[in-house]
């Protein structure tokens, strides 16, 4: 077969038979138009046309020689024989050149008319051999002239053909379970080709998604009415009815296909306890409650009850061991918090399962039920083992559980839950005595338990065979090395000690804990008392620190790691170390904080609040100015005392902001937690002030209005930290389209700052109003407010929202069809953000300057404007604004003429609002696709508009 020699499909590139070579430049647009035009010659002129358009120098025609010439080189000695010269131009010899697109499109042609003719498998290996020829865009996302740029639409066209045929051919040979993702990812991509959308719901039909198939029309026959005005086809008709009456055929799978491709895998159980002993009989009876299920509709579902100390999460996470084979796809891990004050509310549980299986960053429904909606479609063709540990109720778990007879729950509580439907139940006991033996060797060493067989014997015997009491004593034993066992017996067998020490039922865990509490250093004692009023995530050890009012609290945690009072569970994305106390123990600990008094809680509190806030407030180095910042400028540092200490040993982990709260988020919510708990007013809004830009930037907006509403909620709270928190939940609002509401959340804002003459939180207040206006279509509105809002933000001396609502102003202006006004606002706002050094204000302005020029018909500079604010907004990483600038662009594309890139710009302007969960951004960008005229097809790769 020739071999190739020239590369179009990616970067252009040219072999002299030995290595490859890049085409840059020029050179690269002179390729194309030989290229486009192949096989027949291209005249100089044309080439000149192709690579300069009308704006072509005096030396074209000697460029263009010069270019050839080049490329003659790059080709080696053939390079003559490969571009020729023919009459007032060249021809590239496509016989000689071998160019991949015209190899690509023979496979295509030849892959096709093995697919008619019935040779599925021939077809499929002809037409994935064709598509891997493609590297990249036709030219590497560049346009190098009109006939090229002609000659990469018809490339994709044929490329989705080929997709679509390949599809096709894999379905037809069974693999219609394999294909199901790949056909969702192209669908979206292209969601007007109802070829895929028909394949998609066959692949689905016949995978034994009957449901999600009549979903997926759904949402077809909404997309097309919405946008297009049009209904499905004819052929996409037939086959919804024939899923619908169930009369469409099924295929059986080849014999040679895998028989399951799992999706996206998720591992999330913890490790298991390696000295685990003992519980064969219990483990046997909870294995066979999960293989014999045979209920094809619903989960098999254990729950493993008992009293505290007897190890029920031991268990059930050796339990998911022996039965992870049968859930390959999904191994999700849960803490219900059961034992906390507050157990974990079913909503915000099922956006942990949510985030864990792909959801994180995207924004969840409002409502459990709808959260518990999109939980059973992401889990619903998975064979998933989900583990809740320490279960309140059964209606924690009666929202988690998945709804197909491939999955299993197992469930550790206090409680029997025999009100859950369905559920095989095991009471835990006691270990045998030989099994509590086996565990105390397995903690302290055999060689130890050898030395003093009886003496093991009775220590068991007096722990009462119970695991966690065992773990307790051979826990001690392990940290002191030199003492005998018959030195832990003497201490057991006085009976007031071995009851303070090891005795359950309700004062079980409390007397253990606080025999080992009175051997702690005082300040151990202190800290361990004050971790209990932390909630049930885990913490960074300088929290520890921030709690005692200490800056070297590694000593203190030593303590409390020596004494299995405190555990190390992991290290976080961002480098810390992690610990948790046991539930039981936790809630032991605040039992005993609370009895040093009230005073001593809410110090311990409001230093840990307050760390918290001074940390959110450090992730403002280094990001570009936020709507949102504090008003009030940053709060002061603390004096060089342990807290100043403690908040400098944590500030390098918030460099990373993004990884930081994606680290903390939970953390940080428990410590707002905290804050309405104890009544602190000052630090408690001033965090979740400080945390406002965090959770704007990427989108966690539950998080937002939770915290804002908890604050809120306090008596007597600083009236600007009110207005401040009114504020900030008034965009939460708007974000959620609740306009109503926030309307009157930012007139109570703007109420309370008038009311205290903070004239700047008054006119930022009216600012967010300007914006519910705006987003309502009141234009008029919209620049009142924003006009009556920058006197006192121009008196404030504060560039960067002087930048903003001068460049709103200009927006309102555009909307109102009064263009020439706006350009003085736009120029202004311009320069005060580049004098600033706001990058991100910089390029929304540009974005909008090029709106501007749109708006009066100026083509040209308006496109400048735009890639000047895209380029920025990509080297910031601000998906949204890309997106924004993207979808900006599609229109003065269009008008240009530039109808391919046109289409690539609001193509992937859509996909980014997909993936953010900016539904109505996407929305915007269908129906300006659907304006574009038909026949060109989008580049789905984002550079293909910079």
């Amino acid at each position: 077969m020739l071999t190739i020699r020239v590369r179009i499909l990616g970067s252009p590139e040219i072999s002299d038979g030995q290595a490859w070579h890049p085409v840059t430049g020029k050179a690269r647009s002179v390729l194309g138009s030989l290229v486009a035009h192949a096989p027949h010659p291209a005249t100089v002129g044309e080439i000149i046309d192709d690579v300069w358009s009308h704006e072509a120098p005096d030396s074209a025609t000697t460029q263009v020689y010069g270019y050839v010439s080049k490329l003659r080189r790059l080709l080696g000695g053939s390079g003559a024989d490969v571009i020729r010269r023919r009459g007032p131009g060249y021809l590239l010899s496509a016989q000689d050149a071998g160019v991949d697109a015209l190899r690509f499109e023979a496979g295509v042609r030849s892959g096709l008319e093995t697919f008619r003719a019935g040779g599925l498998t021939e077809a499929r290996e002809v037409l994935s051999g064709a598509l891997a020829l493609w590297r990249g865009d036709p030219f590497d996302g560049s346009s190098p002239g009109p006939a090229a740029q002609t000659l990469a639409v018809r490339l994709e066209n044929l490329r989705m053909t080929a997709v679509e045929h390949l599809l096709q051919a894999r379905i037809e040979r069974g693999e219609h379970e394999a294909v199901v993702d790949e056909l969702q990812d192209q669908a979206r991509r292209h969601p007007f080709r109802e070829q895929l959308r028909r394949q998609l719901l066959v692949a689905l039909y016949r995978s034994g998604r009957e449901a999600e198939a009549l979903l997926e029309y759904d949402r077809l026959r909404q997309t097309l009415a919405d946008e297009l005005g049009t209904d499905p086809s004819q052929e996409t008709r037939a086959v919804y009815e024939q899923i619908l009456h169930r009369t469409l055929p099924r295929v059986r799978r080849v014999a040679e296909e895998p028989q399951r491709v799992p999706v996206r895998p998720v591992r999330q159980l913890p490790p298991g306890v390696p000295d685990f002993a003992g519980r064969a009989g219990e483990l046997a009876v909870l294995e066979s409650y999960v293989r014999e299920h045979d209920c094809a509709d619903a989960p098999a579902v254990v729950v493993v009850s008992g009293a505290p100390g007897t190890g029920k999460s031991t268990l059930v996470l050796r339990l998911a061991r022996l039965v992870g084979d049968r859930y390959p796809d999904a191994q999700l891990h849960l803490d219900l918090g059961g034992t906390s004050p507050s157990p974990r509310e079913p909503g915000e549980l099922l956006a942990t399962l949510l985030h864990g299986l792909g959801r994180f960053g995207h924004p969840l429904p409002e409502s459990a039920e709808a959260r518990a909606a999109l939980f059973r479609s992401m889990v619903a063709d998975r064979r998933t083992l989900l583990v809740l540990d320490d279960a309140a109720h059964a209606g924690q778990v009666r929202a988690l559980l998945p709804p197909n007879g491939d999955s299993a729950v197992v469930v550790t509580s206090r409680n029997g839950l025999t009100d859950l439907p369905g559920a095989r139940h095991l009471q835990l006991g006691a270990l045998r005595p030989d099994d509590a033996e086996a565990l105390l060797a397995r903690i302290v060493g055999p060689e130890r338990v050898a030395r003093e067989p009886a003496e093991a014997r009775g220590i068991v015997r007096l722990c009462g065979y119970l695991p966690l009491s065992v773990r307790i004593a051979g826990g001690k034993l392990l940290g002191r090395p030199s003492w005998p066992l018959r030195e832990m017996l003497d201490r057991l067998t006085d009976e007031s000690r071995r009851l303070a020490e090891l005795s359950l039922g309700d004062l079980d865990v409390r007397a253990s804990v606080d025999l080992s509490t009175r051997s702690l250093p005082g300040e151990a004692a202190l800290a361990f008392d004050l971790l209990g009023l932390l909630g049930p995530d885990d913490q960074p050890g300088w929290v520890l620190g921030a709690l005692t009012d200490r800056d070297d609290h590694e000593p203190v945690m030593d303590h409390l790691l020596d004494a299995g009072l405190v555990q190390l569970v992991r290290h976080d994305a961002v480098g810390q170390a992690r610990y948790r106390m046991h539930d039981l123990i936790r809630v032991h600990a605040r039992e005993r904080a609370l009895r040093r008094g009230a005073a001593v809680c809410r110090a311990a509190a409001e230093r840990v609040v307050r760390a918290w806030g001074l940390l959110a407030d450090r992730t403002r180095s280094g990001r570009p100015p936020s709507l949102f910042d504090p008003l009030g400028g940053p709060p002061a540092d603390p004096a060089d005392g342990a807290l100043g200490a403690v908040v400098r040993s944590a500030e390098p982990v918030v460099r990373d902001a993004p990884a930081w709260l994606a680290a903390e988020r939970h953390a940080l919510l428990g410590a707002v937690r905290l804050a309405r708990t104890w009544e602190l007013v000052v630090c408690g809004p001033r965090l979740v002030d400080s945390l406002a830009p965090l959770y704007d930037q990427k989108a966690l907006h539950d998080d937002w209005r939770t915290g804002a509403e908890l604050m809120l909620a306090l008596p007597g709270p600083d009236p600007l930290a009110r207005a401040a928190l009114l504020r900030g939940l008034g965009q939460v609002l708007i974000y959620a389209n609740e306009f109503e509401e926030a309307t009157a959340r930012l007139r109570a804002s703007r109420s309370v700052y008038e009311s205290r003459g903070h004239r700047l939180g008054a006119a930022m207040a009216l600012a967010g109003l300007a914006t519910v206006h705006r987003f309502r279509g009141r234009y008029a509105e919209a620049e009142e407010c924003l006009l009556r809002a920058l006197g006192p933000v121009v008196e404030a001396g504060d560039a960067p929202r002087e930048a903003l609502l001068r460049g709103s102003v200009g927006r309102v202006l555009v909307a109102r069809g009064r263009p020439a006004q706006a350009r003085p606002w736009y120029d202004d706002a311009l320069r005060l953000a580049r004098g600033s050094g706001d990058r991100h204000r910089e390029a929304v302005t540009l974005r909008d300057l090029g709106l501007l020029e749109h708006a009066r018909g100026r083509l040209r500079p308006a496109t400048e404007h735009l890639e000047r604010a895209l380029g920025l907004f990509r080297g910031l990483r601000d998906e949204h604004c890309t997106a924004m600038a993207l979808l900006r662009s599609g229109p003065v594309l269009r008008e240009s003429g530039d109808i391919g890139r046109a289409r690539a710009a609001l193509t992937e302007a859509a996909a980014i609002f997909h993936a953010i969960g900016r539904w109505d951004g996407e929305t915007r960008c269908r129906d300006l696709l659907a304006t574009l005229p038909a026949g060109r097809s989008p580049s789905p790769h984002p550079h293909m508009v910079t």
